[in-house]
């Protein structure tokens, strides 16, 4: 191409067709051009961007690296950022940072020089590098103890018995209170290696088809007893519930075990959900979450309202040893052993916590076939049929979680639906605020920023009230999060939900509507 005006199509083209953000500067770092990548990875306009330094885009002490480097470069020729790929911190316009990597390369156009950033978001690969490191700790951390628990019971085994033949040899008063100290500390000692066996995965079940439904009810007779009133416990059973294969005797165990550590959050009261459902988890459940083989499962939900764990806890929370009830006898092996009988199990386990809302474990089952369920192929079925009934309306998504809001956009796209997106709950006011027409608000619960979900629904109710409210949640039940309700019911989506799920319940929003 010969002419200024062919030059500047290909290029205006290469930067609307980058799927990664691109920023050009001039010498003074100042942005020259920001592609529609970059508008929507920054969350700012262009015109916001353009003539504002490079800085705007980083935490302040790297702003002040990236000053310092640039100029070093222009003076002396060695390149410390310029041709080199690294990762880095951003920061959008609502000041949340996220991983980037970064690679600069530099031009000469005409007789300026320019300098051009790619930047691509590492959020998705950093979460799913978390979470293999996790499993693979765990992992590791099972078959240590699996191992050490085997060693040990060989030596428990020694030591027990010879103290048993030393007790039966007449031993006198004196000798035999040390034989029966000796025996009880051995004891001991054999049940924490149970529970080691547990962890790593060695336990001996005895697996045989099992109703959850039936078993967690069996259960509550015994937890009700054990929680005392001050604890109120509700339960959420789908109708249809496949049967699974686990050690009944292991899971009433676990159930308790998830129980009695809810009990102990919530300190003076409050509310357990115990829920059973039918999930399906495919390869968009499989962005979100790895070392999980995709198919039917039961899910076994037990939630609470209490003190929730803050993200070092969760981190850990289950290895062997510990524990953050320390000062209340807490040995740091109830949640290691249930999370060892899932594994064992074929299945999956799941936290979700907010510091002061509560806590949600999930237990995936491997389901059997179940002849009066509906299959996969008759979900799709209705899943296609009704894929065109959002045509002409506009869906407001917010969420904060990066992959979760871009599946959740793709979902709604595929009914039909014009989709807006925020990441956050005053994002999504914000737009609301300034002109932004939503027939639906699709809205997590708990988000970063002033605004919760419950929040948003209320202003939203307020002063649109022309928008409908479809709020969703990581909690097995809002029961978690009702101190952010102020008293208000909004319908919840809980995830992970299928696509039949969110039909209906897009659906349910406009089923009084005399025109739909």
């Amino acid at each position: 191409m010969n002419s200024t005006g062919d030059d500047k199509a290909l290029v205006d083209a290469i930067l609307d067709a980058a799927a990664d953000a691109i920023i050009v500067s001039d010498e003074k770092g100042l942005i020259l051009r920001a592609n529609p990548a970059a508008i929507a990875m920054f969350q700012h306009t262009e015109q916001d961007l353009v003539g504002q330094s490079v800085n705007v885009l980083m935490p302040q002490a790297a702003g002040a690296l990236h000053d310092r480097d640039l100029n070093h470069h222009i003076e002396t020729g060695e390149n410390r950022i310029v041709g080199q790929g690294r990762d880095v911190e951003g920061v959008r316009k609502d000041g949340t940072r996220f991983p980037l990597h970064l690679s600069v390369g530099s031009a000469t156009v005409g007789e300026s020089r320019v300098f051009i950033g790619i930047l691509h978001d590492l959020t998705q690969r950093k979460a799913t590098e978390a979470a293999l490191a996790r499993s693979r700790r765990l992992n590791a951390i099972g078959q240590m103890t699996g191992g050490i628990a085997h060693d040990f019971n060989n030596w428990l085994t020694v030591i027990i018995g010879n103290l048993e033949l030393l007790e039966m040899r007449n031993a006198d008063q004196r000798d035999l209170n040390l034989i029966r100290d000796a025996l009880h500390a051995a004891t001991i000692g054999s049940d924490l290696i149970a529970r080691l066996s547990a962890f790593g995965r060695r336990s001996d079940l005895n697996p045989v088809r099992v109703d959850l439904k039936a078993l967690c009810e069996d259960t509550l007779v015994i937890l009700k007893r054990t929680l005392g009133a001050r604890i109120q416990i509700k339960t959420d059973f789908a109708p249809v519930i496949s049967l699974v294969m686990v050690d009944p005797v292991q899971l009433q165990s676990a159930l308790m075990n998830l129980a009695l550590n809810a009990r102990d959050a919530m300190g003076d009261g409050g509310e357990l959900l115990i829920s059973v459902k039918n999930v399906r988890i495919d390869d968009d459940y499989m962005a979100q979450e790895v070392d999980v083989e995709t198919g039917d499962y039961v899910c076994l939900s037990v939630s609470d309202n209490g003190e929730g764990m803050s993200p070092q806890a969760q981190e850990h929370v289950f290895e062997p040893f510990f524990t953050t009830k320390a000062d209340r006898g807490g040995t740091g092996f109830g949640l290691a052993t249930v999370y060892g009988f899932v594994k064992q199990s074929g299945g999956h386990i799941t936290l979700y916590s907010e510091e002061g809302l509560g806590t949600s474990f999930g237990l995936y089952f491997p389901a059997l076939a179940v002849t009066n369920a509906p299959t996969r192929s008759e979900t799709n079925q209705k899943t296609r049929s009704n894929a065109p009934f959002g045509q002409g309306k506009t869906v407001l998504v917010v969420e904060d979680n990066a992959k979760v809001r871009k599946l959740s956009v793709a979902r709604i796209r595929e009914l039909g639906f014009d989709v807006e997106e925020a990441q956050s709950g005053d994002a999504a006011y914000a737009m609301l605020a300034g002109g932004m027409r939503a027939d639906i608000l699709f809205s997590d619960l708990v988000m970063p920023g002033e605004l919760n979900g419950y929040d948003l629904a209320a202003l939203a109710s307020r002063e649109f009230p022309d928008v409908k409210v479809l709020l969703t949640s990581g909690y097995a039940s809002d029961v978690v999060t009702t101190q952010l309700s102020q008293g208000k019911t909004y319908d919840i989506l809980h995830k992970p939900y299928r696509q039949a799920d969110l039909i209906e319940s897009l659906q349910a929003l406009f089923a009084d509507d005399p025109d739909d």
